[in-house]
């Protein structure tokens, strides 16, 4: 099979300067990067694809044994940058991307040289020590209303995901994006992601890495991103003048040049 078309891969840019990897989250696809692309695309080769099961991917090579964990998430990063040929590429994620790239990275780490992380969440359960955000009581009413009614879960949840109430056509988008997802596969990958518990890989990131989180999130309260910082060895924090889950799209400006300073500063 064919991974460029598996995953809709699309590649812009320059194809001179250092890749950049677009993750896309639970829900979405790469059309969510649209206006993150034009910061990059000058002086930046910028990859855009879609997770098997999102977006304009091959629906046929979904397997729900695969991707029940987020391992088989992150061997579609690693298949696509083994294809490309990356080297010290950046990979961007937002949301569970960020920690999709994680254990990417960890497996091929003389391609995904550092890593964006937008609004990540290692788990997002609480647990002793560590607020995640939910309970475990609210996880599995999350899920359980999902997998009940896909549709209407997407109209109730995708505003207060998105934030930003004041406009409404960010969470339509949201929603719109959650309704074009086969519920099938959806579920899944809402399964995995809730469900995942990844906060034992952070220590053992080495590469220059940003952490963006916003002043309030309903997915990943900030106590989540001042965790993954203290986790995370040299990494950077900035706190987005931004609401939501969600500031490549509520708040792209100020997104756009937290993720544009940290690739200048990379060598």
């Amino acid at each position: 099979m064919d991974i460029l078309r598996r995953n809709n891969v699309t590649v812009t840019g320059n194809p001179q300067g250092r890749a950049v990897v677009l993750a896309h989250g639970f829900g979405c696809d790469q059309n969510m990067w649209r206006l993150t692309v034009p910061a990059l695309e000058r002086d930046h080769r910028v990859v855009l694809f879609d997770y098997v099961g999102a977006g304009r991917s091959d629906l046929s090579a979904f397997s729900a044994e695969r991707y029940d964990s987020l391992d088989g998430y992150a061997q579609d990063v690693v298949e696509v940058c083994d294809r490309l040929d990356l080297r010290d590429a950046v990979f961007v994620g937002h949301s569970v991307s960020s920690m999709i790239g994680v254990l990417a990275a960890r497996q091929v780490p003389e391609r995904i040289g550092s890593l964006v992380m937008i609004a990540p969440s290692p788990r997002y359960i609480d647990d002793e020590g560590y607020r995640g955000g939910f309970s475990q009581e609210d996880i599995e009413e999350l899920l359980e209303s999902l997998e009940a009614n896909y549709l209407g879960w997407s109209a109730t949840m995708a505003p207060v995901i998105m934030g930003n109430p004041e406009r409404p056509d960010l969470g339509d988008e949201l929603k719109n994006s959650f309704c074009a997802t086969d519920p099938d596969m959806a579920r899944v990958f809402a399964r995995t992601t809730f469900l995942s518990d990844t906060r034992d890989t952070l220590q053992g990131i080495r590469v220059p890495t940003l952490i963006l989180d916003c002043t309030q999130d309903a997915i990943a309260p900030r106590e989540v991103g001042a965790y993954v910082h203290g986790a995370i060895p040299g990494s950077t924090l900035v706190t987005l003048d931004a609401t939501g889950h969600c500031p490549h799209l509520s708040a792209p400006e100020a997104t756009n040049a937290a993720i544009t300073e940290f690739l200048a500063g990379l060598r």
